[in-house]
């Protein structure tokens, strides 16, 4: 590494690797601009593939186009629909009817029993990316039957009202994140940097990473099956703005502490590459192997955002460790102007603040490790309040939405589960059997239950839920019909329809969190292993990351019910959440823990891991600055998912780097002691003598 951190930061190599970078980004900057036209968001690429209602799905496109929307236009006035309006209604009816878009009969006008409402259901054919054209399709229905209503309220409501208000939410979500996250980066650069100039070149070389890496992604979705949905390409990226500026801090603080001990610049810059990059490198192998483990994941939307993470990191790492330390190396000193560090200037970290909270934990280890630790205990058991079952088309969005005014509407003039039918698959020779025990299970409408084709020996069912199709009954129901229809002699029927998509994802996701959790604590401890060449140490480090972990959840449940008022979470937020915590929170371990390695090589492990902490606590901080404040921007979304995500990851990384890293393992560094590098040599390696110490050695590399 040393010779390769020598070349990147060769008077003239440096000015091939700027010029490199460009051409590289002047190539793949157009194909990042198109990742957002990759994007699969259709139903099957956020659901497990094995799931009984993704079977359904399958089969159904030979009855009913897969990239068929239902919209639900629901007509109410308060003391009842007159002749006139109904004629109104009939008219739009007929009117929808010639619509190009149409996939199938307009169903209705139905009128409801109390008088007060009709609806009529369009099935629209929206083509491939239905999802993306479904608000402006909405927009042309409301215009059709709110022109002549009279008075009528209107409401676009069912499957294609709820796919335009989720469109709408994305809309601009790639444009909000980067500028909300490039806003956040430049302020605490500003603030940690304390220059008019340096904040720049971070930013700039996170702006190359991103961009390559969207690219990368848009090849690899076009050519090789990635699914990348608008879920995916948000959290890169938040994630590729964070961990790369977190790089970049590290590296950037450690070449400052080498251009006070070194006059050539680029010496100094070759000393910092080549003793920061194996805790960067480690940091991004780690994060990027966590990522990968979630391809185990069943639920398509977390297995897909696996490849896509890992590749933002793995480019972010590659960028900041040879754009940026050219960038560096060609600006000189003055970039970080007006505080220039200069050969000879005393190290401001040795009595810095962070030097003075090492001296306080130095006082009472234990004491300071185990009452830090029952309070984040204490903390974890919040994690009561946690409902992850799963969030209602109305739980979904931070604001009320058009599809959920109508959803309310409608669900108090007709069966809940109208426009969202339970669906059913079966052979055709069963056909008439299935229908019959499908009209007998209670929270079936029975007079909605009907086959509406056959087609290759298989026939397509269709029956009316009496709940929303986004409740419990519901879901219960879905139960009911599968364990009806199931044992009916050679039907082989399956159930799907929203309410069995929603019920199938619940469970998947409990299964993926059993076996992806556990790998990925694998993972990390084998990178710990092998960084650090200890067992102990490691195994320290992971329960201090599943204290802080539990500490979150449980802090943020408490906000979600008693502040922000949320129903539940999403059922992928404990797992996505868990991903980012241990994943990225893993970095302030290696950040620490590699110093304090190379400290104690060079002046014990007790003075070693003070030294670490006094050297680190800054940059540690800054870095978990970053990160939180652009994980924290994902509530700049109305989407509650988002919102909880970056809530929690945003107050864990926080909680990581102000107590977890910076206290709680210092104290037990202190508390342990060498016992920390077992079974390695180091365990047993007695303490340099003060003189050797005073001789400064060169330092070893971690």
């Amino acid at each position: 590494m040393a010779h390769v951190s020598r070349w990147i930061t060769h008077r003239y190599v440096k000015f091939l690797i700027i010029a490199f970078w460009l051409v590289v980004v002047a190539l793949l900057g157009p194909l990042a601009g198109k990742l957002t036209d990759a994007q699969s968001n259709d139903a099957k690429s956020w659901l497990p593939q094995s799931a009984e209602s993704t079977e359904v799905l399958d089969v159904a496109t030979g009855f009913v186009s897969s990239n068929t929307i239902p919209a639900v236009i629901v007509y109410e006035r308060d003391g009842g629909l007159t002749e006139a309006d109904l004629a109104v209604v009939a008219a739009d009816a007929e009117e929808f009817g010639t619509l190009a878009t149409l996939d199938g009969e307009v169903v209705g006008p139905v009128p409801s029993e109390d008088g007060e409402a009709a609806q009529i259901i369009v099935p629209l054919d929206l083509g491939s990316d239905g999802w993306n054209l479904a608000a402006d399709a909405v927009t042309d229905l409301r215009a059709t039957a709110e022109d002549g209503a009279n008075g009528m309220n209107v409401y676009i409501t069912g499957p294609a009202g709820q796919a335009a208000d989720s469109s709408a939410a994305f809309e601009g979500l790639d444009s909000t994140l980067l500028f909300s996250a490039a806003g956040v980066v430049i302020i605490i650069l500003l603030l940690t940097y304390r220059s008019p100039i340096l904040w720049l070149l971070p930013l700039i070389s996170a702006g190359v990473a991103l961009t390559v890496s969207q690219a990368v992604i848009y090849l690899l979705a076009e050519n090789a099956g990635l699914t990348v949905n608008a879920q995916s390409a948000g959290i890169l990226t938040v994630l590729v703005f964070g961990a790369g500026t977190d790089y970049a801090l590290l590296l950037t603080a450690r070449y400052r502490e080498e251009l006070r001990k070194h006059g050539d610049r680029h010496e100094a810059m070759g000393l910092a590459l080549h003793r920061a990059s194996p805790a960067i490198i480690a940091s991004g192998a780690t994060v990027a192997i966590s990522m990968l483990v979630l391809l185990l994941a069943s639920i398509a939307s977390t297995a897909g955002l696996g490849p896509v993470a890992a590749i933002g990191i793995v480019v972010a790492v590659i960028v900041m460790l040879t754009l940026l330390p050219a960038l560096l190396v060609t600006c000189g000193r003055w970039v970080f102007w007006p505080r220039a560090p200069k050969l000879g200037d005393a190290e401001p970290s040795e009595h810095g603040f962070w030097s003075r909270i090492g001296t306080r934990i130095e006082r009472r280890p234990r004491r300071t490790w185990v009452v830090t630790s029952l309070v984040l205990v204490l903390a974890g058991f919040g994690v009561v309040a946690l409902n992850a079952n799963g969030l209602s088309n109305e739980g979904q969005y931070t604001s009320e939405q058009p599809s959920i005014a109508g959803e309310k509407v409608l669900a108090a003039h007709f069966a809940g589960g109208a426009g969202s039918p339970v669906v059913v698959i079966a052979n055709t020779d069963q056909a008439d059997d299935v229908v019959a025990v499908f009209a007998g299970v209670d929270g079936i409408e029975p007079s909605s239950v009907q086959a509406l084709g056959d087609k290759d020996g298989v026939t397509y069912i269709e029956g009316t839920l009496t709940s929303a199709p986004d409740s419990d009954e519901a879901y219960d129901t879905v139960d009911r019909v599968r364990d009806a229809v199931h044992p009916v002699d050679g039907a082989d029927a399956i159930v799907g329809g929203t309410s069995a998509i929603t019920l199938d994802v619940e469970r998947a996701a409990v299964a993926d969190n059993k076996l992806v959790m556990p790998l990925i604590l694998l993972v990390v401890f084998v990178v710990l292993m092998i960084l650090l060449r200890a067992v102990l140490g490691p195994l320290v480090l992971i329960g201090t990351v599943v204290l802080s972990f539990a500490a979150a959840i449980g802090i943020s449940a408490l906000f979600f019910k008693y502040v922000f008022g949320y129903e539940g979470a999403d059922t992928a937020f404990p797992l996505f959440v868990f991903v980012f915590l241990v994943a990225l929170g893993i970095d302030y371990n290696i950040f620490l823990m590699t110093r304090v390695r190379e400290e104690t090589i060079r002046i014990g492990h007790h003075r070693g891991s003070l030294v670490a902490l006094a050297a680190t606590g800054g940059v540690i901080t800054s870095a978990g600055l970053v990160l939180a404040g652009t994980f924290a921007v994902l509530g700049t979304l109305p989407l509650v998912a988002f919102a909880e995500i970056g809530f929690a990851v945003a107050l864990g990384v926080l909680l990581d780097t102000l107590v977890v890293r910076s206290v709680l393992v210092t104290a037990l560094n202190l508390d342990i002691g060498k016992k920390m590098w077992w079974p390695s040599a180091l365990a047993r390696k007695p303490d340099p003598t003060p003189a050797a110490v005073t001789e400064e050695a060169p330092v070893p590399v971690a």
